[in-house]
């Protein structure tokens, strides 16, 4: 399996309502240095709406990229609409973070 595959796997589990960090799907996906990658893997990713890219942040919450929509305003309306909470134009990781159980 490659590292985007694993990464789709894994952003595919990321529930509605919750995020999850570039870093912590890198960490997941066995390459906690991979967080670049993991935004290369989200960019052409052939299976959205399946694997919600949308639900994939920066490490404080910052909406980096989206190549869907209008870009990033799209992903935070996309965001809101699922009931993530935002501070600001960040998203709220306290509340937020997608809890996997894994360290």
């Amino acid at each position: 399996m490659s590292f985007c595959d694993r990464v789709y796997t894994i952003v595919a589990k990321i529930p509605k309502r919750k995020v999850a960090t570039y870093g912590q799907i890198a960490r997941l996906s066995g390459n906690a240095k991979a967080a670049r990658a993991v935004g290369m893997c989200m960019r052409t990713n052939p299976f959205a709406p399946q694997v919600p890219c949308h639900r994939v942040v920066g490490s404080d919450g910052s909406l980096v990229g989206f190549s869907g929509g209008e870009g990033v305003s799209t992903k935070k309306s996309m965001l809101l609409k699922e009931g993530v909470r935002f501070t600001k134009d960040k998203v709220d990781i306290v509340r937020s973070q997608w809890n996997t159980g894994v360290s």
